[in-house]
């Protein structure tokens, strides 16, 4: 009975371990808008390729806002679908929209980053926001957002928004997503704390910087050849001296990012394996994908492995009263999660799925030898690195 209750110890630490060190702080709701008198011009740059879907929202989010001085522009990658149509469409005539086609891409660049570093060309602002197309704003995100800048002395700010999940396969692997994340960044207060550039994280769904210190680090030029470009910004950003911040937005920033397990693995494919490299000492790097593969195979994968083993009587105790046990907390504790985030907790029985697949995608990715594939382009090593 000991042997049964050692053994699944990793899984009976996870709810301790998760109660104390998971923490949704800061929170964007903790800063209130600034005032009208006190509000520099914010541009909000939003590189779109093949976005029609998704755009329009965007726009009309964006245009809704309630803080007045604002510039939000779009630049139309070579989109196949009618995305510069749809933004403006959304725009209704404002004047405050501008909508642009970027250049042709040039050797070298990733096609988010020259997106960006042509609407940074145009935009006006002090203050310069970079939003993803399928991002929902809500009216005082910008407002909030800048406060939060000037209350932590930042000169880049990341929102972390809420995840939205309509279909099967997004509610079965984007958990897993999100687990990942958590173990790696538990509380973005701690982040933001750290000396550590590896500690520091951007997502690419929303970040404000000062122009300024953007410039000074040499905007998206800098980073035009890494594949997870927000997170290769905000590390640049702190390697100068320029603070970055993270914070909850949950309330003001949704977000829904891909819609079949298609969308999921290329999205995530394309980066996951690198980035997760950039947050480890130079001498572990290459080997955190793989300890990510194992923690995923060892939490979720091993407790229901053994249970089948132990039904077909290739094994017996103590290991199949562990796995009972260890598979027990395991459910409680995705069901605890799935509900936290509003979802059916039924899900939690399907982790071990959710687990292989992304398993899976991490797999793909390091074995894709830096060959990128991402909204109908291809990027080549070679190229990537510029």
């Amino acid at each position: 009975m000991l042997a049964a209750l050692l053994y699944p110890l990793p899984w009976l630490l996870l709810p301790v371990l998760a109660a104390a060190f998971v923490r949704r702080r800061p929170r964007l709701d903790e800063c209130p808008p600034v005032a009208d008198g006190d509000a520099p011009l914010v541009t909000v740059i939003v590189p779109a390729r093949n976005e029609a879907h998704d755009v329009g929202d965007c726009v009309s989010g964006l245009l809704a806002s309630a803080y007045p001085p604002l510039q939000v522009i779009v630049v139309d990658d070579a989109s196949e679908d009618g995305t510069a149509a749809v933004a403006l469409a959304a725009g209704k005539g404002d004047p405050r929209l501008l909508v642009i086609g970027a250049a042709p891409l040039p050797p070298g660049w990733f096609g988010k980053p020259w997106a960006c570093e042509q609407g940074v060309r145009q935009a006006d602002g002090e203050l310069i926001a970079f939003c993803d197309a399928d991002m929902r704003v809500e009216p005082e995100l910008v407002g909030r957002s800048v406060a939060a800048l000037r209350a932590h002395g930042a000169a880049l700010l990341s929102a972390v928004p809420r995840q939205v999940l309509g279909g099967f396969w997004e509610r079965v692997v984007m958990a897993q997503v999100g687990m990942l994340f958590l173990a790696r960044y538990p509380d973005a207060s701690r982040v933001n704390r750290s000396r550590h550039t590896r500690d520091k994280i951007a997502l690419g769904g929303y970040i404000l910087v000062r122009r300024h210190a953007y410039q000074a680090v040499g905007g998206h030029r800098a980073v035009r050849h890494e594949v997870s470009e927000d997170m290769a910004l905000a590390q640049r950003f702190h390697a100068a001296g320029h603070a970055p911040v993270l914070v909850h937005a949950e309330p003001y920033l949704r977000v829904r990012m891909y819609r079949s397990l298609a969308e999921i693995v290329e999205g995530w494919g394309k980066n996951l394996a690198s980035s997760s490299t950039r947050t480890a000492p130079g001498t572990l790097a290459a080997l955190v994908p793989w300890l990510l593969v194992s923690g995923l195979f060892f939490f979720w994968l091993l407790p229901p492995l053994v249970l089948v083993r132990g039904a077909l009587g290739i094994v017996g105790a103590p290991w199949v009263p562990a796995a009972v046990v260890a598979q027990a907390v395991s459910l409680g504790f995705w069901a605890a999660m799935y509900r936290r985030e509003g979802q059916n907790p039924l899900y939690a029985a399907l982790a071990p799925l959710g687990a292989l697949v992304m398993a899976a995608i991490i797999i793909r990715s390091l074995l894709s030898g830096g060959r990128v594939t991402w909204k109908g382009r291809r990027y080549a090593p070679a190229a990537a690195r510029g």
